[in-house]
């Protein structure tokens, strides 16, 4: 099932999300909305608060792979490199922003397995971007403060 994609400023973007600790059919079904949500905005990344609920969950699709992760946490955080990105929250917005190189990734599966892995390259931007949302971070924190001005009044006026 399709769910709605919130926009800045929505407030649950900036809600630091909770732990999720029941791994049911519930779940399962949200991971699903999520895809199809995610595909049908062309998308690589939707976090749960792109979708307004407060849950400690992403899902990411690059290069034909699925990734869902739950709980997730970062650490080792190696090399930085400057792209352009884009968000489904911000629509046409798109920003050089610094992110890790690689990174080691402690996440929950979908069934509750505990994993840990080593991630780099685009795969790992995409991931700390989606991390970013569940602690309510976002693609404007990420950019110079006269730079997220100009995309806040950019996108006042869309409305």
């Amino acid at each position: 099932m399709l769910r709605t994609i919130v926009h800045f400023p929505n407030p649950v973007l900036r809600a630091k999300t909770e732990e999720v600790t029941v791994f049911d059919d519930e779940l399962k079904n949200l991971i699903s909305d999520m895809y199809e949500t995610m595909e049908d905005a062309d998308g690589c990344g939707l976090a749960a608060p792109q979708i307004g609920l407060s849950k400690r969950l992403a899902v990411i699709e690059y290069n034909g792979e699925k990734l869902t992760i739950i709980n997730p946490e970062i650490s080792n955080r190696v090399g930085s490199s400057v792209r352009e990105e884009g968000c489904l929250s911000f629509p046409g917005v798109f920003e050089k922003v610094e992110a890790p190189d690689k990174i080691t990734l402690t996440y929950q599966t979908e069934t509750g397995e505990k994993i840990t892995e080593d991630i780099e390259g685009f795969l790992a931007r995409i991931v700390c971007h989606e991390t970013d949302h569940l602690f309510g971070r976002m693609i404007i924190d990420r950019v110079p403060p006269l730079k997220r001005t100009l995309i806040k009044k950019r996108l006042a006026r869309k409305d």
